[in-house]
This record gives structure tokens, sequence and C-alpha cells, in this order.
């Protein structure tokens, strides 16, 4: 580890610890948050993983976890979607897509896409009659982040990366009754600029990885008096492949094993732990675990992949929420 790479990554540990304990002081209110489908994991492998993937590079995909992640892209371009059956019938579809020019020389440059389907619901409005309240049809809620990313390998050891996103969410029309016959329709729809950035630093101590991220930066939006804030998140994490310790690889390829601690703006700290056995560079076996969380808890998943082509499935007993599936498709060349 040269010398730059390591002073680099001290001051970004230390900002990372006084930014969280700064916030922990200031912010004891919990559950202050909007936007959440900004927090939403719709990524297989990283549901699978239990989320805990701010060390592991999922290429493109990394731009929904930690930017500095995407600079291990491989390949000249990678193409990654996913689609999230979240609870209480909420869609949730992701698409990433990276380009790497001149071997990587210039860094890498991605962009992503996150939709959430609502449904409809209907919409009514307080009324001078027998039901007290009149239908007015129903009301189409959605929410869109669409972001351009870049990450880059600064030395042998050590990535930076971030991204910004337009984010959009649209909760329908609402109708103000001003008088008997005067009702005036208003547009509830909030456009903030979000954040994101990252780092990711290779010990050298065989496969030891230190990852940083910062998520859902952004000022405070309101759609009509009150403001909010986003789900900002301060994630530290680590990785390493057990098999580094294993000289007989012919069966067994990997067994990855990550951590993240992960400090939320609107609820209490968790720990998102998972593993990861690849066997033959074809099947992945995946399973991880959730502290702190009432319905979520245990995650597991697989994922199979042949001549740059990946399919991942994970499932998520989710309590009283029934189940949480995803899946994601992923190519590279």
């Amino acid at each position: 580890m040269d010398k730059i790479s390591y002073i680099i990554t001290v001051l970004l540990v230390a900002c990372f610890w006084c930014a969280v304990q700064g916030n922990a002081q200031e912010n004891q209110k919990l559950a202050q948050t909007g936007l959440q489908f900004l927090s939403v994991v719709s990524d297989a492998r990283a549901a699978a993983l239990a989320g805990a993937t701010t060390s592991l590079s999922l290429r493109s995909g990394s731009l929904f976890f930690n930017p500095a992640a995407m600079a291990d892209t491989g390949g000249f371009i990678d193409v990654t979607a996913s689609h999230n059956q979240w609870i209480a019938d909420i869609k949730h579809s992701t698409f990433s897509f990276s380009i790497r020019p001149a071997s990587g020389d210039y860094g890498v440059f991605g962009v992503s896409v996150q939709v959430v389907d609502y449904g409809e619901i209907l919409g009514t409005v307080v009324a001078n009659n027998a039901q007290g309240y009149e239908d007015i049809g129903n009301l189409t809620v959605k929410g869109t982040a669409i972001g351009i990313g870049y990450a880059r390998t600064l030395s042998d050891a050590f990535s930076i990366g971030g991204q910004v996103r337009w984010v959009r969410q649209r909760l329908g029309n609402s109708i103000i009754i001003v008088d008997s016959v005067t009702r005036v329709s208003k547009e509830n729809e909030v456009t903030p600029l979000v954040f994101d950035f990252g780092t990711l630093f290779k010990t050298g101590f065989r496969s030891l990885t230190f990852g940083m991220s910062v998520r859902n930066f952004s000022k405070e939006v309101k759609y009509e008096q009150e403001g909010f804030e986003l789900p900002l998140t301060f994630t530290f994490g680590l990785s390493m492949d057990m098999m580094d310790f294993v000289s007989d690889r012919s069966l067994v390829r990997s067994v990855v094993v990550s951590a993240d601690a992960v400090h939320h703006r609107d609820f209490p700290e968790q720990i998102y732990m998972g593993a990861e056995c690849n066997l033959l560079n074809v099947l992945a076996l995946r399973a991880g675990y959730v502290t702190s969380s009432d319905e979520a808890g245990i995650t597991m998943g697989l994922g199979v992949s042949q001549h740059g082509l990946q399919v991942d499935y994970a499932y998520t007993p989710f309590g009283v929420f029934d189940k949480v599936q995803r899946f994601t498709v992923r190519f590279s060349m």
C-alpha cells in the first residue's frame, strides 16, 4: 500500500466516523425521512447477501451501493437489469449501464435508473353528503431516479466514485375545496438532486477489501408546508475470500464473506452480513442476515453465470408481509 492511499483512507474513515457520530447526536428523532424507495434493494445478488455489498463490485450495479466499486468493472461494457416484487404489490425495477473506455485509463462511466410503481390508489375528497366524501378517480403514485456516475482507480489499492441523481416522486393531484362551487387541483411532486459517493480500498492482505459509501445526500424537500429529509445512509464494509487460505480451488472457486455497518438517518444502526460460495465459476450460492429488523432477517439466493451472462435470484422471508422475490440479469463483454 502506498503512503498516499494510506493517508487518504485514514482521512476518509475519520471523516466517516465523525459524520456518523455528529448525525447520531444531532438527529435523535427517527422515521423522519421521505422518498423511501431510494433505500429499497432491487439487485438480487445484493439482496441475497442482505445488502452487505459496500466492499464488493457489482459492476454497473455498484451505482446503487458504492459507486467506487464500479471501478472494478473488467469488461468494456456492463448492463444490469433487476426487478423486485416488493411488499403490498409494490414493484421496484432498476437498470444500470457502464462503459470502460481505453481499458480503464479514463475511469468507468455509468448510468442508473430506478423506478417504483405503487399501483393505483382510490382518490377521494371531503364532501357534504351522506358518505362524507366523493370519489375523484384513481391516483397514480410513482417514483423515479435517474443518475450519472463515475469511478476511477487511483492506484492498485484505492478507488473512488460518485453519482448524481435526479429524483422525482409524484403522489398524484389533490383537490382543494375553496368554496361550494370552486375546486382547485394541485399537483404533489418533488424533484430533488441526490448525491452518492464512496471509496474502495484493497489492503494487500490476501483479498481483504474495505469500502465506504454515503448515499442519498440531498437538501431538505417539501410538498406543501412541512419539509422532510431523504434517507441518508453512511456505510462502512469489509469483505474477504476465505479460499485465500485454501490451495485446492478445483470445485469451490471462492467463498466471499462480507459485512457492512450501516448508520441510517431514520432508524437505528444495523449490521448486514453475507456469504457467497462460487462453484466452478458457474453456480453461486448466497445467504445473508440483517440485524435489528422487525420483519426482514435471513436472506438467501443463487446465481448462474456463463459466457458473460449472469442470472441472479433472491428470496427474502418478510414476516407478516409474506415474502419478497428479486430477479437480476447482467451482461458484460
